[in-house]
């Protein structure tokens, strides 16, 4: 996804929410006034474990394949943050695709999401239409 796209979210009242699930949630447990825009990659009850120096993320001892990310990920300027974590009751946690510009769980301000502050699922990019993609 790039700024500017258009996307077709589905209400979070139909979601339940899976790893490689595309979300868009507010940031009520940050000092942020942002809505994000992030992939899942665990939900409750899951250990994810950043391992900076091989760029790989692991949820419940497992390397995701992440064929999305474009370039190897590298200690965030706000130092490793939250990078070894079960995930909690009600929650997910959420990494950006562009790895090394995203404010996401790993974030200290952001942390872990509430599954009640996800507005919904992201299914399709609708605009602009050469985009056009599902999700």
């Amino acid at each position: 996804l790039y700024t500017g796209d258009r996307i077709v979210v589905l209400n979070s009242l139909f979601c339940d929410y899976e790893p490689g699930d595309v979300v868009v949630a507010n940031a009520y447990n940050a000092q942020l006034n942002e809505t994000l825009v992030k992939r899942v990659i665990a939900t409750e009850g899951q250990r994810v474990d950043i391992d900076y120096d091989t760029g790989t993320v692991y949820v419940d001892g497992t390397p995701l394949e992440e064929d999305y990310i474009k370039e190897a990920m590298k200690v965030p300027n706000y130092g490793e943050g939250v990078n070894h974590v079960t995930v909690p009751e009600g929650c997910i946690f959420v990494m950006g695709d562009n790895r090394n510009d995203s404010a996401d769980s790993r974030y200290p301000s952001i942390g872990i999401i509430d599954t009640r502050s996800v507005i919904g699922r992201a299914v399709m990019v609708l605009f602009p239409f050469q985009d056009f993609t599902l999700l």
